[in-house]
């Protein structure tokens, strides 16, 4: 099974920046992947952010356009999400995974991000 492991999270103020990674772990695949990054707030469904695609095209919801900036490095299988201008909307957990579901990739237990206004 493929592994991830994210990092980054933290408490900020409206405004504010983080940048959160992802690690993942016992693939050989990861180049040829479309990785995401999805957000979960407390009662709330696991929803998509952005995603970068092998050739590393990028695609956002529309809520964190011009905000969020996803990158990816494929030669140490990392994935990163550059959140900058944080509103409280923003708060959840967030996680990153495979854009497409593949049972082998497990859910990582994902970074908290919580904005105070």
């Amino acid at each position: 099974h493929v592994r991830l492991e994210e990092s980054g999270g933290g408490s900020v103020q409206s405004g504010g920046s983080l940048r959160l990674s992802c690690s993942v772990f016992e693939t050989v695949l990861f180049n040829v992947n479309t990785m995401a990054w999805y957000r979960q707030a407390p009662g709330k469904r696991r929803d998509l952010v952005a995603r970068i695609l092998p050739d590393e095209t990028t695609e956002y919801v529309d809520s964190v356009k011009g905000r969020f900036t996803i990158t990816r490095e494929n030669d140490k299988k990392m994935v990163y999400l550059q959140m900058n201008d944080l509103q409280p909307e923003d708060s959840a957990r967030y996680y990153c995974n495979n854009y497409v579901p593949a049972p082998a990739w497990s859910w990582g237990p994902g970074t908290q991000v919580t904005v105070s206004s």
